[in-house]
């Protein structure tokens, strides 16, 4: 006898059913959903620069407008593994729409954003920032800038350092030296005629042809054990370093200290979310973003760790995205530095940033400690001289000029305090005979 209540009523149930005129996606997806923003907006942007990446020929290939749709939205819901935006589009009714019941697999998903998306995107994203100032939303003249340092999913123990290879260097190019004045003193008179060689700058080519030499004048000749094995050491390994050496430097370019092996754009520095508390570098990418209205309107990658050199570049990408610069630029005091002060100025963009010591200098401890640090001294400007805070003059000596390491030039000038009359110093004999007649 069944226990089931008979009061109770279900609804029909049968997934094996057969519908005689079956539900379309469009009715499937509600009127406001977010699937349809995505479609809206990329229907109406303009597309050349991705279709130049196609070369044509072949089989047919996935169109691009639908494939940026699904790239997309599968970004803005945290789908990023191209897997998963392989089975969404089989599988999800708002990918399945999007795509217009195309299934692209992720080999397809990969090639698309790595070969055909990667050098056109920001020319996209741009169109989509102009479609909404356009409409209101936003405003790419006033801007306000921040950076945030992203780790780089690479490994965290496979780096080069540019210092070490340049201590590397140097200890080659003295080894180097040393092989070579020894060689000078027991083939002398081979080198009679031979014009002094300079090893400050090598490369694997003047090692190598170098070391050649040397084994050729050492040839027949008592030769120190040690410097034999130095030298087929030196033959063996000298030429191929430098050659590493040469690549890695390449890399850096001069603008950075350090890359990692798995992931030669990634530089070390260290990161906010620091879980061990020790400081630890982390090969990772400093991210500069511009934002309006909380809409982001610029973002710029960097290798430097710190913000203050980031701007310049920053504000150039700005530019070459919307022809314009931005009219005002509201940054932290990450930014102040006096190359950002000037280059803000002589683009005619107005800079509510504050420089780096301003919190520190507002605090009561810090003008209480510092009662004569720089920012107490009043100038005057048209005599060009400073005022202590107890009266005294510190007039003009002299200026000079100094390059930072962006190549930026400073003018710094420097200022004396002129010593008071009543304050003469004492000659030396007249200082020794005060000394000697005290008690």
């Amino acid at each position: 006898m069944s226990s089931t209540n008979s009061n109770i009523a279900f609804k029909h149930y049968s997934n094996n059913q057969i519908m005689l005129l079956p539900p379309s996606l469009e009715e499937l997806i509600i009127e406001n959903h977010p699937v349809r923003l995505i479609n809206q907006v990329i229907d109406q942007i303009d597309i050349d620069p991705l279709l130049k990446n196609y070369k044509g020929g072949g089989t047919s290939s996935f169109h691009p407008r639908m494939m940026l749709k699904v790239l997309v939205y599968a970004y803005i819901n945290n789908v990023y593994s191209s897997r998963k935006i392989e089975s969404a589009v089989k599988e999800n009714i708002h990918f399945m729409w999007l795509a217009g019941m195309n299934k692209p697999d992720h080999n397809t998903i990969n090639r698309f954003r790595s070969e055909r998306l990667k050098d056109v995107l920001k020319q996209l994203f741009a169109q989509v920032v102009l479609m909404l100032n356009q409409e209101g939303f936003l405003d790419i003249k006033d801007i306000y800038t921040d950076g945030t340092k992203i780790e780089a999913n690479a490994n965290k123990y496979t780096f080069v350092w540019g210092k070490a290879i340049q201590t590397s260097k140097d200890r080659i190019s003295k080894q180097l030296q040393e092989i070579w004045d020894y060689t000078q003193e027991v083939a002398k008179e081979e080198l009679l005629d031979k014009e002094p060689i300079s090893f400050d700058q090598i490369d694997s080519q003047k090692v190598a042809k170098t070391i050649d030499q040397i084994n050729e004048l050492l040839k027949d000749k008592p030769v120190d054990k040690k410097v034999k094995q130095k030298l087929n050491y030196a033959k063996r390994n000298w030429p191929a370093k430098l050659d590493q050496y040469e690549q890695a430097e390449q890399v850096l370019n001069n603008e950075r200290n350090s890359f990692s092996k798995t992931d030669n754009d990634a530089t070390f520095m260290r990161m906010k979310e620091d879980h061990m508390q020790n400081g630890q570098l982390k090969p990772g990418y400093n991210v500069q973003v511009s934002s309006s209205n909380q809409y982001i309107v610029n973002y710029t990658l960097h290798p430097n760790p710190t913000d203050t050199k980031t701007l310049p570049s920053h504000i150039n990408a700005h530019q070459e995205l919307y022809n314009q610069l931005p009219s005002s630029l509201t940054a932290d005091a990450g930014y102040g530095s006096e190359e950002n002060y000037v280059m803000l100025e002589n683009n005619n963009i107005e800079a509510f940033v504050k420089y780096n010591m301003f919190d520190k200098q507002q605090k009561t401890v810090k003008v209480d400690k510092y009662p004569f640090s720089k920012d107490k001294l009043y100038y005057n400007a048209e005599h060009n001289y400073y005022i202590c805070p107890m009266g005294q003059k510190m007039e003009f000596i002299g200026k000079k000029n100094q390059k930072t390491e962006t190549g930026f030039t400073q003018h710094l000038s420097s200022h004396k305090l002129r010593r008071p009359s009543f304050a003469k110093p004492v000659p030396q004999s007249k200082r020794k005979q005060t000394h000697r007649s005290k008690p």
